[in-house]
């Protein structure tokens, strides 16, 4: 893990009662949110606090965006606020809240192809932090918009909007604005959670309301620049042993350290990156130890074969499809036809790159600018990456 810190100076967060009142009425915030006491699948009452709910941003609120908000089981009053934004683009918040680090997850021993049964994650982070797990760009998980045209996205937007969000969601809840808060995310929402803490930084330079008590942001395992991300695959590949030293060095000789923008003329390059594609094949993309599975299979077949990560993901579909588990979330019925963990039609692809046609368009490129104004300010990073991890290999 390698980590950035620095000291940050906020502005105190002293605001003036009547002034604070002023500025809610004012403001248009539009938000819907509800306590949630119990969920199918786990036995008894939550032993935490789980509000769910929608907010409204963009041009009159036509997109509503659909969150998570879980109270640390520590301190709530003190200890950090934190939002995080998944990954894809087009990846669920619920995805983080059931696989990585929430407060529940699946109990695969007593579950069923039917229906799964959730049990309490030990080493769940809102034990020690308050945590917002949102469903962003617009179209990802719960979230929808009021019309067809609000679908279309892009990084730039979702910045924006995610800053948006994060601004009526502390002015519906004022009790957290003291609190130290923190951006984070992981994968492809690495190109634009330096830009999310950016204008955060700057809202609070210009006096935007309300003041955040921004202290810094977190990366895991995220993209940071397409070209060096998808240029790192072969010298990555190469490293962790997956191509010989002799495919290798012809390729880093032909292709001359360009693995990306390839001249079609370059016949002996091509060939390279065939032989390298060729030992790639049935390498796991996110884990390059994990079983190469049959998708295909896998959907009628949940116990059986090999253990793969798709048999996991098997039941948050099952789980967050039923209509019981939607009522106790107060999902809005009829806003989405299913909920998916990761819609696919956002998918990122670092070679169409700006070309993309579909709803969402990849626009930024790199996010090291961010970083380097970030650095060059007064904030915290923390920088992480699993070495397993192929996708986004991030190597120089």
């Amino acid at each position: 893990i390698t980590s950035l810190f620095c000291e940050f100076h906020s502005t105190p967060m002293v605001l003036p009662v009547v002034v604070f009142v002023l500025m809610l009425l004012l403001t248009d915030v539009v938000s819907t949110h509800f306590i949630v006491e119990t969920l199918p699948g786990f036995d008894g009452q939550l032993p935490f606090k789980l509000e769910t709910g929608y907010i409204g941003v963009g041009e009159e609120e036509k997109l509503q965006l659909f969150y998570f908000f879980v109270e640390s089981e520590r301190d709530p009053q003190n200890d950090p606020l934190m939002i995080w934004l998944t990954g894809g683009p087009g990846c669920s918040g619920l995805s983080t809240f059931l696989y990585e680090f929430g407060p529940l997850t699946f109990d695969y021993a007593n579950s069923s192809g039917n229906f799964p049964k959730l049990e309490l994650n030990l080493h769940s982070w809102t034990k020690v932090a308050n945590i917002i797990f949102i469903d962003q760009p617009v179209g990802t998980g719960y979230s929808y918009a009021k019309t067809s045209e609000a679908y279309n996205s892009n990084d730039t937007l979702s910045a924006t909007l995610t800053y948006d969000f994060l601004r009526k969601w502390l002015m519906d809840h004022p009790e957290y604005l003291k609190n130290p808060l923190y951006v984070g995310g992981e994968s492809y929402a690495g190109i634009y959670i330096a830009l999310v803490a950016r204008k955060i930084y700057d809202g609070v330079e210009v006096g935007d309301e309300p003041q955040m008590n921004i202290k810094g942001y977190i990366q895991g395992n995220a993209l940071t620049d397409t070209y060096i991300a998808m240029n790192s695959r072969v010298k990555y590949a190469y490293h962790m042993g997956l191509i010989s030293d002799k495919i290798y060095q012809s390729a880093k000789a032909n292709c001359n350290g360009n693995y990306v923008d390839i001249d079609p003329n370059n016949i002996l390059c091509l060939n390279d990156l065939q032989k390298v594609k060729k030992c790639l094949n049935n390498i796991r993309s996110h884990h390059i130890l994990e079983n190469w599975c049959d998708l295909s299979f896998l959907r009628s077949n949940v116990h059986s074969g090999p253990w793969c990560r798709e048999n996991n993901y098997i039941y948050s579909k099952i789980w967050a499809n039923d209509k019981a588990v939607q009522k106790a979330l107060n999902v809005r019925e009829g806003t989405i036809l299913e909920w998916l963990r990761c819609n696919n039609s956002m998918r990122y692809s670092a070679r169409e790159s700006m070309n993309r046609s579909g709803s969402y368009v990849s626009d930024i490129q790199t996010s090291i600018d961010d970083h380097r104004h970030l650095i060059s300010k007064s904030c915290r990073a923390l920088i992480y990456r699993m070495d397993r991890h192929f996708e986004i290999a991030n190597c120089r």
